[in-house]
């Protein structure tokens, strides 16, 4: 038997992202940037030069999904990408004056949402480490078809 969509975990999950998706929007449409697109950057705000699997790792995607929105904002003039002048394999990416310019016009959005979230801090912290470990839970023991 299964359950009544309102009582899946993992629509739950899936129509919260949503909701925090559009929560960002109006903040992120303002700076000229979408939620993937604020993702990097933040991720380069908090290392700049970095190569294109260490920003991988940290955002939980593939390359092949990385790499268009790194080409996007390149594009953009955001970023720069260059390959690694000690291993060729590697791609770094680091921000322009453009990307870095972008920064303290993102600087509010966290405090934006977490107002939104109508959660305070200790509890969002809280939500977001439950949320982090079933992540982590389920990329270690993932679901088996029957």
């Amino acid at each position: 038997m299964s359950l009544p969509i309102p009582q899946m975990l993992c629509f739950a999950l899936y129509s919260a992202t949503h909701a925090m998706q559009h929560a960002y929007q109006p903040l992120l449409d303002a700076i000229g940037l979408t939620y993937p697109q604020y993702l990097v950057l933040s991720a380069l705000w908090a290392q700049d030069n970095q190569t294109v699997g260490q920003i991988a790792r940290t955002l939980h995607l593939e390359s092949n999904t990385l790499t268009p929105l790194l080409k996007r904002l390149q594009t953009m003039g955001h970023l720069t990408r260059t390959r690694d002048a000690r291993d060729e394999r590697q791609v770094r990416v680091a921000l322009t004056d453009s990307g870095r310019s972008l920064e303290p016009h993102a600087a509010h959005i966290p405090d934006c949402v977490l107002e939104k979230t109508g959660l305070t801090l200790p509890d969002l912290r809280a939500l977001q480490s439950q949320i982090i470990d079933l992540r982590d839970h389920l990329r270690i023991h993932p679901v088996a078809a029957p």
